[in-house]
């Protein structure tokens, strides 16, 4: 199964990851099992930012508030690696819920995953395909 995302979304979560390169920022990812919609950036409320992210959990509340009212469904979230490396974690997929997205950015490339049963499995992201 491959994932579809715009190139202009793209670049703009690229840029929020490049505005705080010392950080882990992370922001929550909109749309369906087949195209990345939306995204909005998160505070990363964990207290090493340098070093794990937890996205703000009144920022999930909302998305899921606002999704219940018939806006976008929430898909999963994005954060970045500072140590530049987009392999996932354990924590990484320990924290990930079933069927959600997981998209990590580092050193200037990035890769998709989906949580399966406790674990994040790689999947394609295309940005290249006009929608």
């Amino acid at each position: 199964m491959g994932v579809r995302i715009s190139r202009p979304l793209l670049d703009a979560i690229i840029a929020h990851v490049a505005s705080l390169p010392e950080r882990e920022v992370c922001g929550l990812l909109f749309g369906d099992d087949g195209l990345i919609a939306d995204a909005l950036p998160a505070a990363n409320v964990h207290p090493d930012p340098a070093r794990h992210f937890e996205v703000d959990p009144a920022a999930l509340i909302a998305a899921h508030r606002h999704a219940r009212g018939g806006g976008p469904r929430l898909i999963g979230a994005y954060h970045s690696h500072p140590s530049g490396s987009t392999q996932a974690s354990i924590e990484d997929a320990q924290s990930a819920e079933n069927g959600q997205f997981c998209l990590i950015l580092a050193g200037g490339t990035h890769r998709l995953y989906r949580a399966e049963s406790g674990r994040l499995m790689p999947v394609d992201l295309s940005s290249d395909v006009p929608f």
